[in-house]
């Protein structure tokens, strides 16, 4: 899940998209079916991590395709951020031949999309959904390639404890699975290690007033030293903007959806707010080289880390073709779901094992003095993150 608006404005204006880079002619044809946000509110979301699957696609397919044998047909159909839409566009690209399908950066529209592709068997990845109930209300043809809800929450949660925070305000919103229930995988974690919950609160997505929440966290008999919330564009800037102008300066944290240029561009307004990240692009490291590649390549540099976990998800379906050694979709999905330790771009990726939803390093971020700021890298030990 996860506002940046000016990115995508070419993209935005395109309902469907058939990508096709020349390959040798013996190469076989493979379909990816890419039901996406390339408007409304997941569209920030999706159109990076989408621009960095597309450039996966570019390079394998100017080395013969997936396995060096398929070449990919991308064809993108915009689900317009809505639940519906993505159910109607994700049947179109079945029909279209589709072996692989892509999934918004939502648990929910992922959630109707993965109803069709499930009776057929269809392995589909999600750009970057992250809730962990996804793989389970769909089934063994759905693959999260994001940081987990539950690891994200997990990581931050140490974190937090280890800062010497002992008292949370968790804010939720019942609307979208991601704002409804990473707080509460946080809460889970810092009361298992002495922390204490004094005070939740809702808010309906999209509101332009938190004032009765603002009214409610000032009422508290126990005054949080954080606040923690899963909110996003544009929830998250009215919040911290409404919460600031009211006096309240305790600290807010939350996940990966507010690591975006709209957030950074509040400056010091969001000074102290700490987030989660899929990788960092350490001197030397893939991910700095990535950076250099992908810039090259769209022109404008990566504004998030969902770009290279697009990218990463074409590599990993490069891996899965070859180990299936076909383009019968049960073969690549099993060879997903095997996967292990495979070397990304952003550490080690792990599938076997696991309940579709990856093993991966969760990056912790800070906005200080108006900027991101790198603070660790973790791999939160497996007891410590909290069932679905």
């Amino acid at each position: 899940m996860r506002h940046i608006r000016n990115h995508t404005a070419l993209l935005a204006a395109i309902s469907s998209i058939a990508v096709v880079t020349a390959a040798p002619a013996f190469a076989e044809e493979i379909i990816i079916g890419a039901a996406t946000a390339q408007t409304g509110g997941l569209a920030p979301y999706d159109q990076p991590a989408l621009a960095g699957l597309r450039m996966a696609i570019d390079e394998l397919n100017a080395k013969g395709g997936l396995a060096g044998k398929y070449k990919v047909n991308l064809i993108i159909k915009d689900t317009r951020s809505d639940t519906a839409q993505t159910a109607t566009v994700t049947q179109e690209l079945i029909d279209a031949g589709a072996k692989i399908m892509i999934t918004p950066c939502d648990a929910d529209p992922s959630i109707s999309a993965g109803q069709l592709t499930q009776p057929l068997g269809i392995p589909s990845l999600t750009l970057c959904g992250s809730a962990p109930v996804l793989t389970q209300a769909v089934g063994d043809v759905m693959f999260g390639t994001y940081p987990a809800d539950n690891l994200q929450a997990t990581a931050v949660a140490d974190f937090a404890i280890a800062e010497g925070k002992r008292k949370v305000f968790l804010l939720t919103s019942p609307d979208a699975t991601y704002v409804a229930n990473l707080p509460e995988y946080f809460g889970k974690v810092f009361e298992k290690k002495g922390g204490k919950i004094v005070g939740r609160g809702t808010f309906t997505m999209n509101q332009p007033d938190f004032s009765a929440e603002i009214t409610n966290i000032k009422g508290l008999a126990e005054q949080p030293d954080l606040i923690m919330t899963a909110a996003y564009e544009p929830d998250f800037p009215a919040f911290i903007q409404q919460l600031r102008g009211a006096g309240i300066n305790i600290p807010v944290y939350g996940a990966d959806a507010i690591g975006t240029p709209t957030i950074k561009a509040l400056g010091k307004l969001v000074d102290g707010v700490v987030y989660t990240a899929a990788g960092y692009p350490e001197a030397g490291s893939k991910l700095e080289a990535f950076n250099a590649a992908f810039t090259k390549h769209a022109g404008h540099a990566p504004e998030s880390t969902y770009e290279v976990n697009g990218y990463e998800i074409g590599l990993i379906l490069d891996q899965a073709v070859k180990t299936a050694g076909s383009d019968d979709p049960k073969a690549i999905r099993d060879a997903i779901a095997n996967l292990k330790d495979f070397e990304g771009i952003t550490g080690k990726i792990t599938y076997a094992g696991t309940d579709r939803m990856p093993l991966r390093p969760v990056v912790l971020m800070r906005y200080e003095g108006g900027e991101p700021k790198y603070v660790e890298t973790v791999v939160p030990a497996a007891a410590d993150v909290p069932a679905p």
